[in-house]
């Protein structure tokens, strides 16, 4: 097969006499897909993710379907979300799907004992997720109840929803307004279990899994892709375990959480707006444990499954900061600024290039959760920084994979290093190229002399996403403070593209 070979060189701004360098390969022998699943979203009964988010006050003056805020909706189907994981979390271990189907006023209510104690009417429930899921033009994720749930609620769950006979729980559904089955996919065989979902042992979950995939049926049209609860982050025994005990043909995926916690403790997590370069930079290093992270459990997932038939779920990460002062903590609502912006690159980038393994991730959360892609304040919502990465990264969703190889030169704080260059790159169905940069250094401009052989294109343009401080946020105030620009830094100069990428930017350039 012809290679495509891409010679990218990194230098930084000369200081004195001092100057670094490095490189990067592309060629283009890969068969894997980047699969757009990898770019999924994440929407938990959880603070103000749902209710207050997704699902408002009727008197709410924005414009709504039902409850259903469709300015969210118009800014997500721009980004294109493939997939939207539901009800949890945590909270699908305690969630019972019959509460949330039927008449509004006749559902119960019920506590939310992981997040903030407060009380849920049930009236998002799920007619409501797959009407939201219909909107967004997305895949529906729905996670099953193994912690407090039975075989017999999942699997007549999953009859509700994606069967055409004329049974008693079919006719229900029917009733309560969807005569078609809604045919879906995606199921989730429990969350944390060795956690919030039970507290449960590697070995015990794998004879639970089974247990309950054996009566998760398929259905006509409705061919389910089963995802095992997996690892929380470095627990590789886990992930053992599910793959020594678990035939591959009963599952889709295994799952793997991992967060960003910038301080390294579940104690003081620190701030998502106030935080020195030193800490910025221990926040980094965490984020890029995830390259460690997916590499060892895909490692022990192709000693089971050499063929690479089951798929690593990431379907939780992304920062995890103290929640803002002066609101619910249990609600887990953060700001959102350049700094997480470089963090949803590199951990994309990381996704991307392990692409042959990754087959699905989602964003922990979508709306006014954690890492989110917007916040809202009454009729005011905000894209914020991480939101836009979505965006200028959509172009590799189902794209070729291509091979990348980075000698990046090194960031430096107090004696410490980490590369300050990540990238990967695809090809999509047009034979456009894709290259994704992040420069994490917050000084110096990585310049790139890139001496392209064998790819004929004749135009570079690109977008990026910078701004002045690493701790700039937009506000409801400033919206627009950080977002998309065009990006003038790369030019073709004889056969070779030149490109500058500034300090603590995301680039994103695409060769015609």
């Amino acid at each position: 097969m012809k290679k495509y070979v891409l010679l990218l060189l990194l230098a930084a701004p000369v200081v004195a006499c001092a100057q670094s360098s490095g490189s990067i390969t592309i060629t283009n022998d890969s068969k894997a897909i980047i699969s757009k699943h990898i770019y999924g979203q994440f929407a938990e009964h959880l603070g103000r993710g749902i209710y207050d988010g997704f699902w408002v006050d009727k008197n709410l003056p924005v414009k709504k379907q039902n409850r259903i805020r469709l300015d969210l909706v118009a800014a997500l189907k721009k980004i294109k979300i493939p997939n939207l994981r539901w009800p949890g979390g945590c909270f699908a271990d305690e969630y019972h799907w019959r509460d949330g189907i039927g008449p509004s006023a006749q559902r119960p209510r019920m506590v939310n004992s992981n997040w903030g104690g407060v009380t849920e009417d049930n009236s998002f429930g799920t007619h409501e997720f797959l009407e939201l899921a219909k909107l967004l033009d997305t895949e529906p994720y729905i996670a099953g109840n193994v912690g407090s749930g039975t075989v017999d609620e999942m699997s007549k769950w999953i009859e509700y929803l994606n069967s055409n006979s004329t049974s008693t729980v079919v006719q229900q559904r029917k009733a309560n307004g969807h005569p078609e089955p809604y045919k879906v996919a995606f199921w989730g065989v429990g969350n944390e279990n060795w956690g919030c979902g039970g507290n449960m042992t590697a070995e015990y979950y794998a004879n639970e899994f089974k247990r309950y995939a054996s009566f998760a049926k398929d259905y006509p049209g409705a061919k389910l892709k089963k995802i095992a609860s997996g690892a929380n982050s470095d627990d590789y025994n886990w992930t053992e375990t599910i793959m020594k005990n678990v035939p591959n043909n009963m599952m889709w995926g295994v799952s793997m959480h991992y967060y960003t916690i910038p301080t390294g403790s579940w104690g003081k997590k620190g701030s998502a707006t106030s935080f020195s370069e030193a800490e910025y930079f221990n926040t980094m290093v965490n984020c890029m444990r995830m390259d460690e992270i997916v590499s060892k459990h895909s490692a022990i997932m192709d000693k089971y499954d050499p063929q690479k038939k089951v798929g690593l779920v990431v379907d939780e990460w992304g920062i995890w900061t103290d929640p803002e002062p002066g609101t619910n903590p249990g609600f887990l609502y953060q700001q959102n600024s350049l700094r997480d912006a470089l963090i949803a690159g590199t951990t994309l980038n990381i996704f991307n290039n392990h692409c042959d393994r990754v087959k699905m991730a989602e964003l922990a959360q979508t709306i006014n959760v954690l890492q989110a892609l917007i916040l809202t304040q009454k009729e005011k919502m905000i894209l914020t920084p991480t939101y836009h990465i979505f965006d200028m990264y959509q172009v590799h969703q189902d794209a070729k994979y291509l091979n990348i190889k980075l000698n990046s030169p090194d960031y430096e704080v107090d004696g410490k290093k980490l590369p300050a260059v990540n990238a990967s790159a695809s090809q999509d169905a047009t034979g456009k190229i894709h290259i994704s940069l992040v420069n994490l250094d917050l000084h110096n401009t990585v310049t790139i002399s890139t001496a392209l052989k064998n790819i004929n294109w004749s135009t570079v343009k690109g977008t990026i996403l910078t701004s002045a401080n690493i701790t700039d946020v937009n506000t409801f105030e400033q919206p627009k403070k950080l977002q998309l620009q065009n990006f003038t830094g790369a030019k073709k100069d004889g056969d070779k593209l030149v490109v500058a990428i500034p300090s603590k930017s995301v680039v994103t350039l695409e060769l015609n």
